[in-house]
C-alpha cells in the first residue's frame, strides 16, 4: 500500500459537514470502563484520541438513551436520559467536551418511527381509549374475524399488528412488538418529539442521525400493501412479500422534517441525515433533502448489502444525487450496525488486505459525506456467531436464514496481546473475532503499511483537496472492473481511476494530460492498476 498526499490550501467550507467524513460508534462495542462486558460512554470518552488521530470531522453515536435493550438501544424508553448501562448524563457531557476539545463534532441518533413499549407514553396510551396520550400511538380496531386491522408485515417478522386487552384494539408495529409506532401525524407527538431533540441540541449535539424515519408515518385510511413482485431474491420474512406503499412512506413526513429542519437551524445549522431503507428509496431520499428546509443529507442500503463492489452499482448510485441546485447531499456507507462487514461481503479472504486499502480509497473519493463504522479502518472482518451467543432478536427470530447482526456488532480490539483485546475486563457481551488480534488498534499503529496509518493518510488527502471535499463528480468509465470518474471544483481537477477485479488491468490518462499523482493504493501507476488498486490524479494543466 502507499499514498501521498501533498499540502494543499483546504477551502473555506459554510457548512463543516458537506464532505465530512463521520466515524459511527456503536457505544455497546467500542470500549467497556467498568468491567461489566458493555462499551459504555467513559469508555468512548477515553478512545477518542484514536478517532481525532485518524482526521474524521465528526462521530456519530448510536443510542444510549433509556432502554430495555429489546432492540439495543433503539427501543428507547426515555428520550431524554441515558441508560445506566452506558453511563450518566454526566458522563455525556464530559463525552461532548472532550470531543469538541479534539475538534469532533457529535452527531447522536434520534429515533421518531417508534419507542419501547415501556416508555411512559406508550404505558398512558395503552391504559385506555380516552386519555390525554391515547392517540399518541398508531391504535385500531380489529376486523370483524377478529384478525389485523391490515395485512402488514413487520420487518422483523410476522404482522406488524399486536393485540392489546386493555384498549381492545391492535396497536402498530414495524419492527418488534416492543416497538410500537408513534402517530407522528398528531402534532403533539411531533411536538415532543422536536422537544427531545432540543433537550440534546441544548447539551451540545452538533446534529442527528434520523432513523428509519421513512416508517415514521402510515397511511390514516390503513389500506392493504399490495404484493410485491417477484424479483428472484430470497424471501425469508412476510416482510419481503409485500410493496410497502402503505405503512411507511407517507407524504407528510417531510412536513414533520421541515419542523425539524427549523429547530436545528435555530441551534447554529445543527446537521441532520436520514437513515432511508427499502429496495427503492432514492426518490424519498431526495424528497427528505430537497431545498434548504428540509434534512441537510440521506443515506440508503445501495452499498450495505450489495453482495459485489461493482464500477456498475457505484455509478449507478452517485448519479441518482446530481450536482443540481435544490438537490440534496449525499452520505455513503460501506458498513454499518446493521449490515455485515464489507471486507466479508465483497471479496475472498486471500484478497482482503488489497480490497479494504482500494475500497476505502474510493468510499474517501466520492461525492457526499463519508461514513466509517468503527473497526472499518483496521479492515475488521464479519464474525461468525454461534446461536448460542446470538443477541440480535431478528437473526433469532429467522435462524438461520438471515445473516447475523451481531458479527459485526463484536468488541472493537484495541490491544493484540491484552484480554479480550483491550475492550475491557470483563466478559463481552459478545465474542471477539478469532483473527481480530492481528488487526487490533496497537499493532496497526506501528506499522507504516497498515490499513489504519493508511485511512489517516487518505482522510487528510480528503480533507486538503477541495475537489475531494464538495467539488463535482463525473463518471467517465465503469465497465465490467474499470472504474473512473472525475472530481472538479474552482481550480482543481482530479481523476479518479479504480480497478474493482481481481487481474490487472491497463489504463491511461489522456496522452495531453499534465498531473501529478496525489494517492495510490497497491501499485497503482498511470498505465498500470494491479488487482483492486486505485489513483488519484492532480491535473496541472
Amino acid at each position: 500500500m502507499s499514498q501521498a498526499a501533498p499540502v494543499i490550501a483546504v477551502e473555506s467550507h459554510r457548512d463543516w459537514w458537506r464532505g465530512a467524513v463521520i466515524y459511527q460508534i456503536y457505544p455497546r462495542s467500542f470500549a467497556d470502563s467498568n468491567g461489566d462486558g458493555i462499551g459504555d460512554l467513559p469508555g468512548i470518552t477515553a478512545r477518542l484520541d484514536h478517532v481525532a488521530g485518524l482526521g474524521v470531522d465528526a462521530i456519530w453515536l448510536s443510542p444510549f438513551f433509556t432502554s430495555p435493550m429489546r432492540d439495543f438501544g433503539y427501543d428507547i424508553a426515555d428520550y431524554c436520559d441515558v441508560d445506566p448501562i452506558f453511563g450518566t448524563l454526566a458522563d455525556f457531557d464530559a463525552l461532548i467536551a472532550r470531543a469538541h476539545a479534539l475538534g469532533l463534532k457529535v452527531i447522536i441518533d434520534q429515533v421518531y418511527s417508534h419507542t419501547s413499549d415501556q416508555h411512559a407514553w406508550f404505558k398512558e396510551s395503552r391504559a385506555s381509549r380516552d386519555n390525554p396520550r391515547a392517540d399518541w400511538y398508531v391504535w385500531a380496531d380489529a376486523k370483524a374475524d377478529g384478525s389485523p386491522p391490515t395485512n402488514w408485515q413487520s420487518v422483523f417478522g410476522g404482522p406488524a399488528w399486536t393485540w392489546d386487552a386493555r384498549r381492545g384494539q391492535y396497536y402498530l408495529h414495524n419492527f418488534l412488538s416492543e416497538q410500537p409506532d408513534l402517530n407522528l401525524h398528531n402534532p403533539a407527538v411531533q411536538d415532543a418529539a422536536l422537544a427531545a431533540a432540543q433537550f440534546w441540541l441544548e447539551r451540545g449535539v452538533d446534529g442527528f442521525r434520523v432513523d428509519a424515519i421513512n416508517f415514521a408515518m402510515h397511511d390514516p385510511q390503513l389500506r392493504d400493501n399490495p404484493p410485491a413482485p417477484d424479483d428472484g431474491r430470497p424471501r425469508t420474512r412476510p416482510f419481503d412479500f409485500q410493496s410497502h406503499v402503505y405503512n411507511q412512506s407517507h407524504p407528510d413526513i417531510v412536513r414533520f422534517l421541515e419542523r425539524h429542519r427549523a429547530l436545528t437551524d435555530a441551534h447554529g445549522g445543527a446537521f441532520t441525515v436520514a437513515e432511508v431503507g427499502g429496495p427503492t428509496p432514492e426518490a424519498e431520499m431526495h424528497a427528505f433533502t430537497r431545498g434548504s428546509t428540509r434534512l441537510n443529507s440521506a443515506y440508503g442500503f445501495d452499498f450495505l448489502y450489495a453482495p459485489r463492489l461493482t464500477p456498475a452499482l457505484v455509478k449507478k448510485a452517485v448519479e441518482t444525487w446530481p450536482d443540481e441546485p435544490g438537490t440534496g447531499w449525499p452520505s455513503w456507507a460501506f458498513e454499518n450496525h446493521d449490515a455485515p462487514r464489507a471486507v466479508s461481503r465483497w471479496v475472498e479472504p486471500e484478497h482482503r488486505s488489497a480490497f479494504a486499502a482500494m475500497k476505502m480509497l474510493l468510499l474517501l473519493c466520492l461525492r457526499g459525506n463519508a461514513i466509517l463504522f468503527q473497526g472499518e479502518e483496521l479492515g475488521l472482518t464479519q464474525v461468525e456467531i454461534p446461536f448460542d451467543k446470538l443477541q440480535d432478536p431478528e437473526a433469532i427470530a429467522n435462524w438461520p436464514l438471515t445473516l447475523s447482526r451481531d458479527g459485526v456488532r463484536t468488541p472493537m480490539p484495541w490491544q493484540a496481546d491484552a484480554e479480550n483485546l483491550g475492550f475491557g475486563s470483563g466478559e463481552p457481551w459478545l465474542p471477539v473475532g478469532a483473527d481480530h488480534a492481528a488487526m487490533a488498534v496497537d499493532r496497526q499503529a506501528s506499522e507504516n503499511g497498515s490499513l489504519l496509518n493508511l485511512t489517516r493518510g487518505l482522510i487528510a488527502m480528503r480533507a486538503a483537496n477541495p475537489a475531494l471535499r464538495d467539488g463535482a463528480m463525473a463518471v467517465v468509465e465503469a465497465d465490467e472492473a474499470l472504474l473512473v470518474f472525475t472530481r472538479r471544483s474552482a481550480g482543481q481537477r482530479l481523476t479518479c481511476a479504480f480497478n474493482l477485479g481481481k487481474a490487472a488491468r491497463a489504463w491511461h490518462p489522456a496522452p495531453s494530460d499534465r498531473f501529478r499523482v496525489i494517492a495510490g493504493v497497491n501499485g497503482a501507476a498511470p498505465g498500470t492498476l494491479p488487482a483492486f488498486s486505485g489513483l488519484v490524479l492532480e491535473h496541472t494543466d
